[in-house]
């Protein structure tokens, strides 16, 4: 689908004519000439239907005047239709055929409105995708669907009610002003004109006071479902902490305010109506009166009388309309204001003019040089460190929280841009490479992994969405997890649940390894990724992960020491420098931070076993001894 580079419509524009001429290439597309001919079809039958609509109170007039024998248009109308019940009959069959053609132009714009619906929609999808890690950690998922959601339906209202109503209700005002100046004088088109006017300004004026009430509606709107969504989202918490009560009554505090808006916006409406309802009832009276007038003074015809009434009559249908239109296109404009505001958002991380695609040309050796990196200008994370990882070899990055572990690995994959240095792979910048080619080279084993909520089959074939179902097994099964699943009723087609949560930590764990397996890149990134797993398990994953980082060039982030102790190289990190560096032995015998770490870290593991001993023993009846201490 072709990127349209128009700029779309402000979110703070209120011109209905500046919002057509903003979306017209949607509607207008440059390589769609079905819907091109769809619009010009549609634009004949619009203004073929409107001069039928001008026909029916004319038939409706002369065969009034034919019922009270003051017809006299022989040898204009065909002869055939000079009688009463003639006319009568045309008039209806007239009113049909306009019905017709309106639904004939809907039917034939339908298409090309959901066409334009659905390119701004895409364009706002794809755009949300190139938005920066920053932006999507700070935003609130169900807020920001709720945007979407109500930014499209908005989109929709804009097109379909400008070009259906708004356009058509022009040309139908021009034509009544016309045959009425023509007709019956000046007088006739004044006092229509000013109802008119006093009709839509009453409308613009009452529409725009809506428009704020409308936007606390939308706001509490978009804060009850974020709330909704997060709590559901945090299910086991809720549960964990017993807080069912404060949640329902958080959300309930957010529909209050929901239920506050949506009244006053319906009652807001009443108002509305019935000012409109006053406006044009006294501006159709005074013509009526105008017209009894001239009959009684011989200057008009009792089908002059009906006629002036049915015109009158005919325009307040669309006139009513043009107020709702108006309303639906501002209110449109209030719901799609956040999602313009969301595509006015700048990517932070994009790829520079000229940028080359990743050439792995020496087995993706990675090179961090002078970085330097602060989320925060107050509050730097990375200080100038430097170090290598070579082709094919394992090098381990391990430190105290907050070191700066995990900001390593997003700088490799430039969800980020450094302020300082340079990070490389095979001597090619990152910032030099695009993004795609970039990503595509390298695989991610995260510590706390999302999946789809989908089958299995679906989340491992993610890492290559191409990959045969032979590919997926051979995959899991590198995984250690190919035994797991083909046990399951459904196999590869068991669904995962949301986030992923039927299944356990470990067995995420493998899923997102054998995605990566999949995947084959050269570069292996694994980012705490047994961390929040028991021993065993840890054992077990470790093991997989052993085999698939074997001949790739590997990033490993770690809290758990004892999954690095065959590292070719272990950095030490603190406050964001590199504290100490060198192999699992050479740093031991430093007795610096790393082996402090790996004491406390030991120490916890052999209590954490005696515990278990003593459970065990507890069955059997065995004292276990306490282990000396280290």
């Amino acid at each position: 689908m072709a990127d349209n580079k128009k700029k779309t419509v402000s979110a703070d524009s209120s011109n209905p004519l500046g919002t057509l001429v903003n979306l017209w290439p949607y509607m207008w597309p440059r390589d769609r000439l079905d819907l091109k001919m769809r619009v010009v079809w549609a634009t004949i039958f619009l203004l073929v239907s409107k001069f039928v609509l001008i026909l029916v109170p004319y038939f409706f007039k002369w065969a009034t005047d034919a019922l009270n024998g003051k017809l006299d248009m022989a040898g204009i109308l065909p002869t055939f239709l000079l009688g009463a019940v003639a006319l009568v009959i045309v008039y209806n069959l007239t009113r049909i055929a306009q019905v017709g053609l309106n639904q004939l132009r809907d039917a034939l714009f339908a298409s090309v409105g959901q066409y334009a619906v659905r390119q701004l929609a895409y364009r706002t999808f794809v755009h949300m995708h190139r938005l920066s890690l920053r932006f999507h950690l700070e935003r609130k998922t169900g807020g920001l669907s709720r945007i979407i959601e109500r930014g499209t339906k908005g989109i929709e209202t804009i097109v379909r009610f400008t070009i259906l109503n708004s356009i058509p209700t022009l040309i139908e005002f021009l034509l009544t002003a016309a045959i009425f100046w023509w007709s019956y004088g000046f007088s006739y088109l004044a006092v229509t004109a000013f109802t008119v006017w006093a009709y839509i300004w009453f409308t613009i004026r009452a529409s725009d006071w809506r428009i704020g009430i409308r936007r606390a509606m939308n706001d509490s709107d978009t804060d009850a479902n974020t709330k909704a969504i997060d709590s559901l989202l945090n299910f086991e918490t809720v549960k964990y902490f017993g807080n069912e009560e404060m949640e329902a009554s958080r959300f309930d505090q957010s529909m209050a305010r929901y239920e506050k808006s949506a009244t006053q916006v319906w009652t807001s409406l009443g108002w509305l109506n019935f000012g409109q309802g006053v406006i044009f009832g006294v501006g159709t009276a005074v013509v009526m009166v105008m017209s009894a007038i001239a009959v009684q003074q011989g200057q008009q015809t009792i089908g002059d009388f009906v006629f002036v009434n049915a015109m009158l009559m005919q325009l307040s249908f669309p006139l009513n309309f043009i107020g709702f239109v108006y309303r639906e296109i501002r209110q449109g404009l209030t719901d799609i204001e956040q999602m313009f505001d969301l595509l006015e958002v700048d990517a932070e991380v994009v790829d520079k003019p000229g940028a080359t695609e990743l050439s792995i040309r020496q087995g993706g050796a990675i090179a961090f040089k002078d970085v330097h990196f602060a989320y925060d200008p107050q509050r730097p994370i990375l200080k100038g460190i430097s170090f290598e990882v070579p082709a094919g070899k394992t090098v381990a990055v391990v430190g105290p929280s907050g070191a700066g572990k995990s900001t390593i690995s997003r700088l490799l994959y430039r969800f980020y841009d450094i302020q300082q240095g340079s990070i490389t792979i095979d001597g090619q910048d990152v910032r030099d490479i695009t993004q795609k080619s970039l990503r595509s080279a390298i695989g991610m084993v995260p510590q706390d992994t999302v999946l789809f909520n989908d089958t299995i089959a679906y989340n491992i074939r993610y890492g290559r969405p191409s990959a045969s179902d032979a590919d997926i097994a051979q995959a899991a099964e590198v995984a250690q997890i190919g035994h797991f699943i083909t046990d399951l009723p459904d196999g590869f087609q068991t669904k995962v649940g949301e986030r992923g949560l039927k299944l356990s930590g470990g067995e995420k764990q493998r899923v997102a390894i054998a995605r990566t397996v999949l995947k084959a890149p050269p570069i292996l990134i694994l980012d705490e990724a047994t961390s929040a797993l028991d021993t065993t398990t840890e054992q077990e994953i470790q093991a997989a992960l052993d085999v698939v980082s074997k001949n790739r060039t590997t990033l490993v982030i770690a809290h758990r020491l004892s999954t690095v102790v065959n590292a070719d190289e272990i950095i030490v990190l603190k406050g964001g420098e590199i504290a100490e560096r060198g192999t699992h032995a050479a740093l031991l015998e430093k007795q610096g931070l790393y082996a402090s770490m790996w004491n406390r870290q030991r120490e916890a593991t052999q209590a954490e076993e005696h515990l278990r001993q003593v459970r065990e023993s507890d069955e059997l009846g065995v004292v276990v001894r306490k282990p000396p201490a280290s």
